[in-house]
């Protein structure tokens, strides 16, 4: 049932959501990320909400997912936020509460209500480069 479930998104609302991702326009980023078997690059819509070592992403469907266990793979991607490409370096386990308050306020009390306690640090080169 979940295969069919992640079919589906992949098929019609993630087309959509790219769509949105590339233009810079509403809540979507996009990773761009290589296949771990394929090769292949790849772009998959996700929400993330800025920290100060890059991004925070929360694993709407767990670990499991091809984007993630790419991005784990090879040890980063690139995150387009707004529009503008960000180089991941690191993918880091973050703290649930930490992960939650990291989002505005409406995605906050929601990510509570759904029980979400999947976070993940995105770190990026330009954070990596001002924490210095």
């Amino acid at each position: 049932m979940r295969e069919r479930w992640l079919w589906l998104l992949k098929n019609t609302l993630n087309r959509w959501t790219v769509k949105l991702a590339r233009s810079g326009t509403g809540p979507f980023s996009l990773v761009r990320h290589v296949g771990r078997k394929s090769g292949a690059t790849y772009e998959t819509p996700i929400i993330v909400a800025r920290a100060a070592e890059g991004f925070i992403a929360e694993l709407t469907y767990g670990e499991n997912v091809n984007w993630y266990r790419n991005i784990v793979a090879a040890g980063g991607c690139e995150l387009v936020v707004d529009g503008a490409p960000h180089h991941v370096i690191a993918v880091e386990p973050y703290p649930s509460d930490a992960g939650r308050r990291a989002f505005p306020p409406p995605a906050r009390l929601v990510l509570r209500l759904t029980g979400r306690h999947e976070y993940r640090l995105l770190r990026t080169v330009a954070a990596d480069r001002t924490a210095r």
